[in-house]
């Protein structure tokens, strides 16, 4: 699926809720099921500045797609859902894709009626951590 039908896709079950309770228990319940990530990968390199919690994020490229993994401090779970969606559009997806994905499903489930503005700076900078990602294996593969 590309990027955009990912994000469609998104955006489809968010208006499957009729309350902003639901949708943040959405968010932690995708958490839940992100892959753990290896403890070895958590260091200060892979950690997201500008979270309000611990928040990591790694990326390696195979083949064409380049392939995120997330996890966030066990307290963090929101976090760990808004990493979890982002791994979820983003991962195994082409570098080029992702450097220039313009994330619009954002705004369309209600995000910033969701988190705090806090956790909105974190996911700006989970964004930005991943885009950089996406633009550094643009410019080794070109």
């Amino acid at each position: 699926m590309t990027i955009n039908e990912i994000q469609d896709e998104i955006i489809e079950e968010f208006d499957l809720f009729d309350d902003q309770l639901d949708k943040t228990q959405y968010i932690i319940d995708l958490g839940k099921k992100l892959p753990l990530m290896p403890e070895s990968a958590k260091t200060d390199d892979n950690r997201i500045m500008g979270c309000q919690s611990k928040v990591w994020l790694d990326g390696e490229l195979k083949g064409d797609g380049l392939y995120f993994y997330g996890d966030s401090e066990p307290t963090a779970q929101i976090s760990k859902g808004l990493i979890g969606l982002l791994i979820r559009v983003l991962s195994g997806q082409k570098p080029e894709d992702i450097a220039k994905a313009d994330l619009y499903f954002i705004p369309q489930v209600g995000m910033g009626n969701l988190i705090t503005s806090l956790r909105a700076g974190g996911l700006a900078s989970m964004i930005e951590r991943m885009k950089a990602y996406g633009r550094a294996y643009t410019e080794k593969t070109v």
